[in-house]
């Protein structure tokens, strides 16, 4: 019985020999394998969370004059561009300007009504010391003062009123942007109700994002945001978050976040949709690989080739990995490599465990 055992535990030795003498002739034969590997990073992770939108603007105002009158100028048309300040029409203001000029001249004769009975209490003060003129005359003399000053302030008012008038015949764009809509045409008459132009700013868009309200804690006034947009095939935008609405849909489950668009060239238009990706902090480190160093296998596992020096030779070997969240074109590892070890990035297809590499680069 022992005999047997024997023979047996020989017999396994000799497959065993044989087995390693085999693996060792096969990867002797197997060819030098040219790979390029990356150096396993520690790293701040970073969630992403992809959502979608579409571009709007921050001002849009349908323009109405601030008086009724008719249309004499128009100065833009639908697709022009206009900066702050720039005039957009006027409407006749032949009667405004003879109110302002009346206006005018009503307070050049107060200014000389407050003069002259300015004057004349001087003049009275001096002949009631001299005993010449009742005091009493004087006094009234100085109410009248009093009331050529109101008077004279009543005038200015009025000037004001009518220049302010006048100035409003002419409408002004209270934001640059461009000019959406035009409805309205020379020669109409129109008043405060009338929508003579639709202007629209479009040098900063606004995108508004619905985030689940699981990340409200962690989505903050500068968490960063890249953007993708049909127009702009193959860019990528980069941005960040502008304001967060502390206000919850109970329907979605969702809360507003907003983020700015740089447009000062023009490229986006408001109602363009868009991909975005919000970069959330988890305020921790792990390690780090890239993407093409991850191999996954129909049986559940993953793993990744690290390169190590073997008889002062680099070779290969496979490494199981537990892995954690994608970010950048990086993959987290929560176990299996450590910081500072090399993986395979570039040539991992048809590797062999023990195999010979050179590295590239």
């Amino acid at each position: 019985m022992k005999g047997n055992r024997f023979i047996h535990y020989c017999r396994l030795a000799v497959l065993a020999t044989l087995s390693s003498v085999l693996l060792t002739a096969e990867l002797a034969a197997a060819p030098v394998a040219l790979v390029e590997v990356a150096v396993v990073e520690r790293r701040d992770i970073v969630e992403t969370l992809s959502l979608s939108g579409s571009l709007s603007s921050p001002y849009r105002a349908r323009l109405s004059p601030d008086v009724e009158g008719r249309l004499v100028s128009l100065e833009v048309d639908a697709g022009d561009r206009v900066k702050t300040g720039d005039i957009l029409f006027k409407l006749d203001d032949e009667l405004a300007r003879l109110e302002l000029a009346q206006a005018v001249a009503a307070e050049h004769e107060a200014e000389a009504d407050l003069a002259d009975s300015k004057r004349r209490v001087v003049e009275a003060k001096e002949l009631v010391a001299e005993n010449t003129f009742p005091a009493s005359e004087a006094r009234s003399l100085e109410a009248l003062v009093t009331r050529n000053q109101a008077i004279l302030e009543r005038r200015r008012a009025e000037r004001a009123f009518a220049a302010a008038t006048l100035d409003r015949h002419t409408q002004k764009a209270p934001f640059g942007g461009v000019i959406a809509a035009r409805d309205a045409d020379l020669g109409e008459r129109v008043d405060t109700a009338s929508n003579v132009l639709l202007l629209v700013a479009i040098d900063r868009l606004q995108l508004d994002l619905q985030v689940p309200q699981q990340y409200f804690q962690r989505v903050t006034a500068d968490t960063a945001v890249s953007l993708r947009l049909d127009a702009l095939p193959g860019q990528t935008l980069a941005t960040r978050v502008s304001q967060v609405v502390p206000v919850s849909d109970p329907d979605a489950r969702t809360f507003l976040v907003r983020a700015e668009v740089e447009n000062s060239a023009g490229r986006l238009t408001p109602g363009m949709s868009v991909r975005a990706v919000l970069r959330i902090g988890t305020d921790r480190q792990a390690e780090v690989v890239p993407r093409d160093a991850i191999i996954r296998y129909p049986d559940g596992r993953t793993v990744v080739w690290v390169a190590v020096v073997n008889d002062d030779r680099d070779a290969v070997e496979e490494r199981v990995v537990k892995t954690g969240l994608t970010f950048d074109n990086s993959v987290e590892i929560l176990e299996g490599l450590a910081e500072g070890e090399r993986v395979v990035i570039r040539g991992n297809e048809s590797l062999q465990q023990g195999q010979q590499v050179r590295i590239s680069g």
